[in-house]
């Protein structure tokens, strides 16, 4: 028995590779067809109907023998149960079709701010808020950690699943870029809507001056000590002195100045002085 078990678990493992689950499949049958979105259409037997059919502004098109024929606003699967009843309804027994999206046009989103490749990319399926970030190339080094994901209210018709990940009805959602990536906010990774826009903001600066090897300004997101604002600027020269490190910062329009270690915490908009040694 114990022979067999390595066997076993082989057969499997190829079985796996050999035929893999579809989840981008899954997927793509689940989206919800608009207008301009191209349809690949495959009747098996029936290569004079197999063709690529253009979805026109108010959802339908024409197809041979069953004429005007509406797909807009419904899945990818529930269409082809329909286009199969049509064609077995006195033309052909027991019709097999398979339907995919060829181009996908009706539907949008779009990704702007402190990403690699901000534009509108097409939301092809069930889309979360991070999958979208990792579509656009991830946030860049300047980014803050808030993402915003403006609703346009597009997304309340068919596109958008009965789900309560799906159909939150707010205006917009503001979620932790941190806490999305390291799973803390699971909850907050939003499926996408048509129309949605993700939008992720440019992080405060903080600025480091005296002595420290590069000098400048720096983005900063929530949570910065004065020891890792200083590594953002090359950390202190030979005669820093890091014991007496001074912030300075604007409360209530008032400019103040504290002492500060490098355990304390920055702000944005804090000023970071590091003076020099006194030998």
């Amino acid at each position: 028995m114990t022979r067999l078990l390595p066997l076993a678990l082989i057969v499997i493992s190829l079985g796996w590779l050999l035929d893999p689950p579809s989840f981008a499949q899954s997927t793509a049958t689940d989206y919800a067809i608009g207008p301009q979105d191209v349809l690949a259409i495959v009747v098996f037997d029936q290569p004079d109907l197999s063709g690529k059919y253009a979805v026109e502004i108010d959802g339908s098109f024409t197809f041979p023998y069953i004429g005007r024929v509406k797909a807009g606003g419904l899945t990818i699967r529930a269409f082809e149960k329909e286009l199969r009843t049509r064609l077995a309804d006195g033309f052909f027994k027991d019709p097999q079709i398979a339907v995919s999206v060829e181009s996908y046009r009706s539907q949008r989103i779009f990704i702007t701010g402190e990403v690699r490749t901000p534009g509108a990319f097409p939301l092809t399926g069930e889309l979360t808020l991070l999958d979208a970030i990792a579509k656009a190339g991830f946030a860049t080094l300047d980014a803050t950690d808030e993402v915003v994901v403006i609703r346009s209210g597009k997304g309340a018709g068919p596109a958008a699943a009965p789900t309560p990940a799906a159909t939150d009805a707010k205006p917009f959602v503001a979620v932790s870029l941190k806490a999305l990536q390291n799973g803390a906010a699971i909850a907050q990774n939003v499926l996408l809507q048509d129309g949605d826009t993700v939008f992720v903001g440019r992080a405060e600066p903080v600025f480091v001056y005296g002595q420290v090897k590069n000098p400048g300004s720096y983005p900063i997101r929530t949570e910065t000590t004065v020891l890792q604002a200083l590594s953002l600027a090359g950390g202190a020269t030979a005669v820093g002195a890091t014991n007496r490190i001074r912030i300075i910062r604007v409360v209530n329009g008032e400019r103040k100045e504290y002492r500060a270690t490098l355990t304390d915490f920055v702000q944005p908009g804090d000023t970071v002085m590091v003076p020099q040694r006194y030998f």
